[in-house]
């Protein structure tokens, strides 16, 4: 498991700076029980909040004239199915929630979305990333300009696998310590908890263990 000494060692070696900015998080693991945890890091477009919808959870600008500058700021982030829960930075979130209830494996419903939707078309060429928690495996996935990947790994208590869209945006074999008792501290902990702490520009963030949990840091500071 990759400790925080480890991580900030891994983050202080990119073209001799430490890496603090990686854009969005998706975190799959388990604490005592399967859990998946969403962040939304944005310098662009700070102005945004996750909200607890009819069909899981959602990211929604504050001001919807924003979507006029960019169509990929609002999505379902998180949908659950009774064959894995989805965790998404974007559009992909449904076509991967429909393809698990249709009886495909997760790792196959990840990467047909991913390279069906391929990478975002912005000014940044965006990477889609997304994962699945099960029972007993987590799945993580993204598509970038370059390669698609997707990978699989048994659940380990108390930690997650991590992808985010720019920097630490490779899979690798890596695990991260994450604790927390319910969702409302796993939507925390991503912004605020282990090696997260330290990634700056927060604005969200979204997590099911159980049940869903939202955490907006600015609407706790009025």
């Amino acid at each position: 498991m990759l400790s925080g000494s480890d991580f900030r060692l891994l983050t202080s070696n990119f073209r001799g700076r430490t890496i603090v900015y990686v854009g969005r998080i998706v975190a799959v693991g388990k604490t005592d029980r399967p859990f998946v945890a969403y962040r939304v890091s944005s310098r662009s477009f700070p102005n945004r909040v996750a909200r607890i919808t009819d069909v899981g959870v959602a990211i929604q600008p504050l001001d919807p004239e924003d979507m006029r500058r960019n169509p990929y700021i609002a999505y379902n982030c998180l949908r659950v199915s009774s064959n894995g829960v989805v965790v998404s930075n974007g559009a992909h979130t449904d076509p991967i929630f429909e393809k698990l209830e249709a009886g495909i494996h997760p790792d196959a419903a990840i990467q047909q979305a991913l390279t069906e939707m391929g990478y975002e078309r912005d000014d940044f060429n965006t990477p889609r990333i997304a994962g699945v928690v099960t029972e007993s495996v987590g799945f993580i996935g993204t598509v970038r300009i370059d390669a698609v990947e997707v990978s699989s790994f048994e659940l380990e208590e108390n930690s997650c696998h991590f992808i985010c869209t720019y920097e630490l945006d490779r899979l690798e074999s890596r695990s991260v310590p994450f604790v927390a008792a319910n969702a409302d501290q796993a939507a925390r902990y991503i912004v605020e908890g282990g090696v997260f702490k330290d990634l700056e520009h927060p604005v969200c963030a979204a997590a099911w263990m159980g049940s869903l949990a939202v955490y907006n840091p600015h609407e706790q500071i009025r």
